[in-house]
């Protein structure tokens, strides 16, 4: 069901509810593939999509291709290993086409809509192929060449491979995007502007709309809402546009299904926010940080000012370590130990450590496999801390049902999840929930509407994404 929300000229708009997203992680070698068996319009088709960076700077990620196995080349839109945006159309002989923006793509908190819009039969040559981002037509190429009119191209071509979001054979150095991807229309025929998929509201913002149009015999809509691995309805790869061009999925699992969306947007680790040299996957969602006797560390990249918020730490493995809520102002080489203003909780004695170093006795000592609890009350300046289910009490136990102890917050005036490696000779793993789990949960609490945890969320407390923090932050 949509909501209503007003216009830029007064009118009213319908927003409908996009709910799922995928999440990409390179190192699983994901692959969402269909081929089809005959041709559709390979001079004409337009692909658009949801995508939400993740940390792998400096790989090729695809976002939609397809493969020409005969002669190893493929046509593809993709991020480059300069985080521009490139598109590519081969014919599978000499012939190609290739645009590569100016601007760059490096925001790991905010998702972009793409559209790669396609007419080879126009008479004027720069409008045969037309990238957009966020409603805005992008003009400005690195030296760019457009097709011959009436170029043949891969896409829509039978017996041929396509992708989405995830690598083309014909180019051995392409990655799978690292990030999150939701909201894929593909329609086989029309070169369509942005305003078929999305439109501005009132504060000028880009929002997705429901696309209306046909989407012609090879067309597609995925919107990730099924959890299976077959090519059919109930697999990850539906296609739910009524043409049943579903895709087949490897290497993706039921947690790769997240509530991470375009129109909520939850909160995930910043890779470009990190103390030392942490290693970043799952959507930014696990972190690697290497030994370094709390000189690693690692933050997340939303930092509310007011309200309170529940998150969960799954610990994978460390020798020495602290979660921590940390001041989001304070400089890189501070998201570690000792350094700025912070509260944490420490895995070797389950100690409190603040602002200042100071540390004292607080809860029990946490170990691998355990999932870790914050509640964080940036209206009275506070921070709560547990472990697999239970409180922390404040005299080394964590045996309360309900909110017990907690750490103040000295310094914090707008509050970054973090995490630290206190050890030099070994490494530390976690993994971030924020309502957007990496791992599988076993039971499935929510904050009364969003979020996937495994323990109850306090009451009054909420998921760290757009929607609450418009409501309560």
């Amino acid at each position: 069901m949509g909501v209503t929300i007003p216009g830029p000229s007064g009118e009213v708009l319908e927003l409908f509810e996009i709910s799922n997203s995928l999440r990409l992680n390179q190192g699983d070698s994901p692959v969402l593939t269909k081929t089809f068996s005959s041709a559709g319009t390979e001079e004409t088709f337009t692909w658009s999509g949801w995508v939400k960076r993740g940390s792998d700077f400096g790989t090729r990620q695809v976002f939609f291709g397809a493969d020409n196995a005969e002669n190893n080349n493929a046509s593809y839109i993709r991020f480059t290993d300069d985080e521009t945006i490139q598109a590519y159309l081969d014919d599978g002989n000499s012939l190609e086409s290739n645009l590569n923006t100016s601007a760059k793509f490096r925001d790991v908190s905010a998702w972009y809509h793409i559209v790669w819009a396609v007419d080879t039969t126009q008479g004027t040559d720069t409008n045969r192929v037309k990238i957009y981002v966020n409603g805005v037509q992008l003009t400005d190429f690195q030296s760019p060449v457009y097709p011959p009119q009436n170029f043949v191209t891969d896409i829509n071509a039978a017996n041929e491979p396509h992708y989405v979001a995830t690598p083309t054979a014909g180019v051995g150095n392409d990655y799978a995007l690292d990030g999150y991807i939701t909201e894929v229309n593909f329609v086989d025929g029309s070169q369509l502007t942005p305003t078929s998929f999305g439109e501005f509201d009132d504060n000028g913002v880009w929002i997705p709309k429901r696309y209306t149009g046909s989407y012609g015999t090879n067309g597609f809509f995925l919107q990730f809402k099924q959890t299976g691995t077959s090519q059919n309805s109930s697999g990850i790869g539906a296609d739910t546009s009524g043409q049943d061009n579903h895709f087949a999925v490897t290497n993706l699992a039921a947690t790769d299904i997240t509530e991470d969306t375009c129109q909520n947007n939850f909160c995930t680790l910043n890779p470009l926010y990190k103390q030392g040299s942490p290693t970043f996957s799952e959507g930014n969602c696990k972190v690697v940080l290497p030994a370094g006797d709390g000189t690693q560390g690692a933050a997340g990249g939303i930092a509310p000012a007011n309200g309170k918020w529940y998150w969960e730490v799954k610990h994978v493995s460390s020798t020495n370590s602290s979660i921590l809520v940390r001041e989001a102002s304070d400089k890189e080489d501070d998201i570690s130990y000792f350094e700025g203003n912070y509260a944490g909780y420490e895995k070797l004695d389950g100690n409190q450590r603040v602002t200042g170093n100071t540390e004292s006795t607080y809860g029990a000592a946490y170990g691998n496999g355990d999932i870790l609890m914050v509640a964080l009350d940036m209206d009275n300046d506070r921070v709560y801390f547990g472990k697999n289910g239970s409180w922390n009490d404040g005299s080394g136990n964590a045996d309360e049902a309900n909110l017990s102890d907690y750490v103040s917050l000295s310094g914090v005036v707008n509050g970054l999840a973090a995490v630290a490696n206190g050890n030099g000779s070994a490494t530390a793993t976690f993994e971030f929930n924020f309502g957007n789990a990496p791992y599988a949960i076993s039971s499935g609490n929510t904050d009364g509407k969003y979020g996937n945890f495994e323990y109850a969320v306090p009451s009054g407390y909420y998921a760290l994404c757009t929607k609450r923090l418009t409501e309560f932050g």
